[in-house]
């Protein structure tokens, strides 16, 4: 029984990306066809880096046919020409975001909220993400989500749920079971002990 879209995977990048490696690494994950969005997420790097590592990104992402999303800045996206932007609650709203990026895609974060949730359907975001699920050490968990709240939004907001927070192998079924459209994924893949990221992906089936 077919439980969710092939292309499932909401992928966002390492805190750091230090060397060219990563771009081979990269280009062999996506490769799994599991990738549906590629985010780029590097909070401590200058705009300079950002842009020179977000179009060789950008490169990877359309020969692969997945959509390239950058993390808060609108800005940095249009330059880029990537496929769109993910926005915080703390980064530009979206009404101002939409006059910078136009048509393309805004995602924003709705933590564990309905009421974030339904606010963002109204403003037009593309998708919203709910999270975390589970412990991550992607970043500090302030919000928990439930799967009673993603089963309450599926029910009554008419958008793409990107389901966020310490992803894995053992826990992903469930947030599909469960309705999730996305899984945004990082530690799981980058920072895996036991396996290479390009091996890791391919265990989420």
């Amino acid at each position: 029984m077919k439980i969710h879209n092939k292309k499932f995977v909401y992928l966002i990048s390492p805190n750091k990306i230090i060397n060219n490696s990563f771009y081979n690494i990269l280009n062999l994950v996506l490769k799994s066809k599991k990738v549906k969005f590629f985010q780029l997420r590097l909070k401590n790097e200058t705009i300079k880096k950002k842009v020179i590592v977000a179009k060789k990104i950008l490169k990877i992402c359309k020969k692969n046919k997945v959509k390239f999303i950058i993390n808060d800045n609108p800005h940095l996206a249009i330059k880029v020409n990537a496929d769109g932007c993910h926005l915080g609650q703390k980064d530009m709203n979206i009404i101002n975001a939409k006059k910078i990026l136009n048509n393309k895609i805004i995602g924003v974060t709705c933590h564990n909220s309905f009421k974030l949730a339904k606010k963002a359907q109204i403003n037009g975001a593309n998708y919203i993400a709910l999270g975390a699920f589970y412990k991550t050490r992607t970043k500090k968990v302030i919000y928990k989500a439930k799967i009673k709240t993603l089963k309450k939004i599926k029910k009554s907001i008419n958008l793409p749920v990107v389901a966020i927070g310490g992803i894995n192998e053992k826990n992903y079924k469930n947030l599909l079971l469960n309705k999730a459209d996305f899984l945004a994924i990082s530690s799981y893949i980058w920072n895996n002990k036991k396996l290479k990221p390009y091996q890791a992906i391919k265990n989420l089936k």
